[in-house]
């Protein structure tokens, strides 16, 4: 199914993201697997950008960006619920693939 555009205009530096969800549970490192249930510490989330608003300089629709998800607030759109994020509050933006030995992250 493709997803319509959204008849929605962010404004200011304000950004619409749509957080990967991902599989409940999740693996360590060691091969571990760690249920839903288990309350991690404080983790980042990555979330896709789907609309930005006139004064964002950082990021376009479409890039995957790092945020906390406990500093957000969520709005249902044609039954998704998404993420409004003020730019300020993103954490990093994802590229394409890493740059000269990188980490392919830029903050």
């Amino acid at each position: 199914m493709i997803d319509a555009p959204l008849a929605i205009r962010m404004l200011n530096d304000r950004v619409l993201v749509d957080p990967d969800t991902g599989a409940a549970e999740r693996r360590s490192g060691g091969g571990i697997l760690i249920p839903a249930t288990v309350q991690m510490g404080r983790k980042l989330t990555w979330a896709k950008v789907v609309a930005v608003g006139p004064n964002v300089r950082s990021v376009e629709v479409d890039d995957r960006v790092l945020f906390d998800p406990e500093e957000r607030a969520e709005v249902e759109l044609q039954s998704r619920t998404y993420v409004l994020l003020r730019e300020r509050d993103m954490h990093a933006v994802a590229s394409e693939g890493a740059v000269d030995g990188g980490t392919g992250l830029y903050l």
